[in-house]
């Protein structure tokens, strides 16, 4: 199960280990013993092997614990911080197959023993999934755009090649980490005439072939199966992937620590383990998850090596509530069948999405609380301010929710927007802002919710306005998205935040938008009096099609987004494989006229995160693609103040 918010989080008090000499002997063996200590040295037939992972892992405990180290120049390795336990221990690295497991316990010395690979065909077994990704074969720049179903079979929506990287990315490895054996390989090519008609049904098997089938028509259907079908044909005839480099300097200093948790066929999405504003609320305390497969906060205890699910509560009667999880399949699972696995059960349709925790440990959610019908004051002939000035019609599918650990209990809140993240400002009001809804920036003003209980006074909303006039305030009638421009108007634009955050210096909030090509990110200004005061503005990382900028400075599709203790906002290119900063006062234009996106180039730096390139494409950013990012404001992990952190959804 996917770990990916609470790993850091949930192992912060041990995250980092610095190797160092041990004592031997009865008394030495004593002390690793009570300080849960394994140590060791790792070597092959050449000697110590240094820059491999020494894995320990033990189904002892309620939930499987798993610690990785990795080995120091003379292949030695320390274990830190394990219960008593039996451990199965191991070696794994680049250049060597998977050791035998060997078995140990607190305060033992264990030599293991380490096997070099007898062929680069089984070394690179373990090579990271983007490893693998980057020998497919992209169209050559010069097909695009494409001539669509009569012409090169790509489509006419394809105008460069980094829009089709982009579709590799966020169409395919949004969900999949593209590259792993079972993706890279087919294991029922007998059941097929050829490796495309394997890829033609592997997009549409199992409860989300849905989507993965309409994804693979966006590139133009025979050409993407025929690009993946020459990828997978190729890996089959023996072509390799570069070799990755072993860790090195202070990547050496990781010990990674995991539990499972969930149930076997769980959608655990995100977690959260303190208030991001404040890393000592909740210390060593439980990490909280949301299965949104099953509507569950799933609660683990890296303390007690426990783990609970507790369902998540809906205010309507279930009945009116359909669940986001088609409950057909175009065909069936390999693994599954016909099984639907989520989304089936009437008593667990919450859907969470996202947890954040406030300043009183309490776990706040997007999540449903309701069936389609929302509340009336919502829309039109509504006393609210907000809907007085923009009316919402669509209420969403998503809305807001948190449990309270002291008391057991939820609170439901209704919304008359939808939801996706939540993140905690750092206002008097404890202003707890949201993304996913696609034309407006909302927030719920819990300090006024806990006050009054009133969820209709504590929400509000606004659309998002450019001041594309340049007269430094928003008016009406606005320019709509799409339609025609009047330059004498400001202009709205659609589209909705996919991350978002709160800027702790200036209290704007800012969101990520990963569409359209090349994405953007948004700030949003409340003013005084929102939402008349509301004001937005607009910035798109450099864009490869722009040509007014250096091809070797451009990314594409901002998705995750966070934000440093100076302002400065980070996010993860999760189409061009960067790592990105913008600093928003480095920009000559602010508003105005040409303040529509590609007008602050200064304003970012990117950088390139490690790993390899597709194959036949030269635009700067690497094969792997990046699901969020965070920074690390408070040096939680010991790397550092505002350290910025994007994980690796194809590098592990």
């Amino acid at each position: 199960m996917s770990m990916r918010h609470a790993l850091g989080a949930a192992a912060a008090a041990c995250t980092l280990a610095v190797l160092a000499t041990w004592t031997t002997g009865p008394a030495g063996a004593r002390q690793l013993a009570d300080d849960g200590v394994i140590t060791g040295v790792v070597r092959s037939d050449d000697g110590p092997e240094a820059g491999v992972w020494v894995i320990a892992e033990t189904d002892d405990l309620q939930t499987k614990l798993v610690k990785i180290v990795v080995t120091d120049d003379d292949g030695r390795f320390l274990l830190p911080q394990l219960p008593d336990a039996v451990y199965d221990l191991w070696v794994r690295g680049y250049g060597l197959v998977d050791s035998e497991k060997t078995t140990g316990r607190p305060g033992d010395e264990v030599a293991l023993r380490a096997v070099l690979a007898p062929t680069p065909r089984d070394a690179a077994q373990i090579y990271p999934a983007n490893y693998w990704y980057s020998l497919i074969e992209v169209p050559d720049e010069s097909e695009f755009p494409g001539t669509g179903p009569n012409g090169n079979g790509i489509s006419p929506a394809m105008t460069s090649q980094a829009r089709w990287v982009d579709r590799m990315k966020q169409g395919c490895q949004l969900c999949h980490q593209l590259g792993n054996r079972i993706t890279r390989e087919i294991d029922q090519l007998d059941d097929f005439d050829s490796a495309l008609a394997a890829w033609d049904h592997r997009v549409q098997t199992g409860q989300r072939g849905a989507s993965m089938n309409a994804g693979m028509n966006r590139f133009g259907r025979e050409r993407g199966l025929q690009m993946y079908a020459d990828w997978t044909e190729r890996i089959a005839d023996g072509e390799l992937p570069p070799v990755p480099p072993r860790p090195s300097g202070v990547e050496r200093n990781l010990v990674l620590t995991m539990w499972d948790w969930g149930r076997p066929t769980a959608y655990i999405h995100d977690e959260i383990v303190t208030d991001k504003r404040n890393p000592r609320v909740n210390a060593n305390g439980p990490v909280y998850s949301v299965d949104a497969g099953h509507g569950t906060l799933v609660v683990t205890d890296p303390n007690a090596h426990t783990s609970t699910e507790i369902v998540i509560p809906v205010r309507d009667d279930p009945a009116t509530i359909v669940s986001r999880f088609p409950q057909t399949q175009l065909q069936p699972s390999y693994y599954y069948g016909d099984e639907i696995l989520w989304g089936n059960d009437p008593d667990e349709l919450a859907d969470p999405h996202n947890p954040m925790m406030d300043g009183k440990g309490r776990v706040w959610m997007t999540s449903t609380v309701r069936g389609a019908q929302g509340p009336e004051w919502c829309g039109e002939g509504s006393d609210h301010p907000s809907a007085q000035w923009f009316p919402m019609s669509r209420t969403g599918r998503r809305h807001a929710s948190y449990y309270d650990p002291a008391t057991g209990e939820f609170a439901l809140l209704d919304t008359c927007f939808s939801t996706h993240h939540l993140q905690f400002g750092e206002d008097p009001d404890d202003t707890l802002w949201f993304s996913g809804s696609g034309n407006v920036v909302s927030w719920i003003n819990t300090r006024l919710y806990d006050e009054t209980g009133d969820e209709k006074a504590a929400q509000g909303w606004c659309p998002k306005v450019l001041d594309t006039n340049g007269d430094g305030r928003i008016t009406r009638p606005w320019n709509e998205p799409g339609g025609d421009v009047d330059p004498t108007r400001d202009t709205r634009i659609g589209g909705g935040f996919y991350g978002v955050i709160a800027n702790p210096v200036d209290h704007t909030v800012w969101g990520a938008e990963t569409g359209p090509f090349p994405g953007r990110i948004v700030r949003l200004d409340r003013g005084d009096n929102p939402p008349e005061t509301c004001i937005a503005e607009v910035y798109e990382p450099p864009s490869i099609e722009n040509p007014d900028v250096d091809p070797a400075l451009t990314g594409h599709a901002p998705r995750g987004i966070d934000v440093d203790r100076n302002g400065v906002i980070w996010t993860a290119l999760s189409g061009s494989g960067h790592m990105a900063s913008f600093d928003r006062s480095r920009c000559r234009v602010l508003n105005g006229p040409e303040a529509t996106g590609q007008h602050c180039p200064e304003g970012w730096t990117l950088y390139p995160t490690p790993g390899p390139q597709m194959k036949g494409v030269d635009d700067p950013g690497s094969g792997d693609f990046h699901y969020y990012n965070w920074v690390d404001q408070f040096n939680t992990l010991g790397l550092g103040e505002n350290v910025p952190i994007a994980n690796g959804s194809g590098s592990d």
